[in-house]
């Protein structure tokens, strides 16, 4: 397991015994499926301003039927190089990277400008992808996804936090070519999202936290008691950095009762603050809300995070 607990963007996404909330982009609204770019910004910006600690872009290299949601994704790095220069404070994460479908060098330069460009604000998280619509165009199958992003992240893992030289791997290469720049703080924090393919204790022996899927309290619980023991049976001395995704509908009547919706909930700020408890108290240190809603607005829906939700996990 990496060593991300002296890295200052991890950490503040990451406290132990603490929960900090990120925004999953593009934010959209209903029916929306080409969302203004600008916009974004201005809501990253937004975020930033509120005291949201961390920004996620995902990555969709193409839409198809085997991806329902028709939103159009800007390609990360450049979507990530703008949002490094529209904020100041805010930690910006992939969620995920495609790694199977991206070559390994690729994605390790990427990092490392985004790294640059974001003044060290970058966290790299690595998912393995899982719609055979988006393998057969790149001329790979999705059955050997897992084991490509295995051989990945090794390689990008040497390539940002060891000696930034390139693993030949019985290959050709110059034994003097190396990424450039280097990360700012000696490496980039990287994070499972999702199982990719992998066993838990695999996750818990390469990753530095895991990422995943909102699922209802009690099934969290026991899957985060999972993620808990591999960790921990890893390195005793490690906090089990867990992170989930919840899409979000927040209600207006702060009272309004709770209704799970898929990978989410539409709830009132009351009801919210609970699930919240319950999640930090169980052991989560970040939450990333997916805003779906059009009534309340994103703007007023954030503004009512920050005022109202944030603070009472300060």
């Amino acid at each position: 397991m990496e060593n991300s607990r002296q890295h200052p963007a991890f950490e503040s996404v990451f406290k132990p015994g603490n929960l900090s909330f990120g925004l999953v982009l593009p934010l959209t609204r209903a029916g929306e499926t080409r969302p203004d770019p600008y916009a974004q910004l201005d809501f990253a910006r937004l975020a930033d301003r509120l005291g949201f600690s961390a920004l996620w872009v995902r990555d969709v290299p193409l839409n198809s039927p085997d991806y329902p949601d028709p939103i159009e994704h800007l390609d990360p790095w450049v979507h990530l190089g703008a949002l490094a220069a529209a904020t100041d404070r805010i930690a910006l994460v992939t969620g995920a990277i495609v790694s199977p479908l991206r070559h390994f060098i690729h994605t390790a330069k990427g990092a490392a400008s985004v790294d640059h460009l974001s003044k060290g604000r970058f966290l790299l998280g690595l998912g393995s992808g899982d719609r055979p619509g988006e393998f057969r165009p790149f001329g790979q199958e999705l059955s050997d996804a897992a084991e490509r992003f295995r051989e990945n992240w090794e390689r990008i893992s040497g390539l940002l936090n060891k000696d930034g030289r390139i693993d030949p791997s019985g290959a050709t290469a110059d034994p003097d070519a190396e990424i450039r720049p280097r990360p700012l703080h000696g490496n980039i924090p990287t994070l499972a999202v999702g199982s990719a393919g992998q066993t838990i204790s695999w996750i818990a022996r390469n990753a530095c936290a895991w990422a995943t899927y909102y699922r209802p309290l009690a099934r969290q619980r026991d899957r985060y008691a999972i993620w808990r023991a591999a960790v921990q049976k890893v390195d005793p001395t490690k906090s089990p950095a867990f992170a989930s995704s919840l899409r979000l509908q927040l209600e207006d009547n702060a009272h309004a009762p709770t209704q799970q919706l898929d990978l989410g909930l539409r709830v009132g700020r009351v009801g919210l603050i609970e699930e919240l408890v319950a999640l930090r108290e169980m052991g989560a240190q970040h939450i990333m809300f997916n805003l779906t809603s059009d009534e309340p607005p994103a703007e007023e829906v954030m503004q009512e995070l920050a005022s109202e939700v944030i603070p009472q996990f300060r």
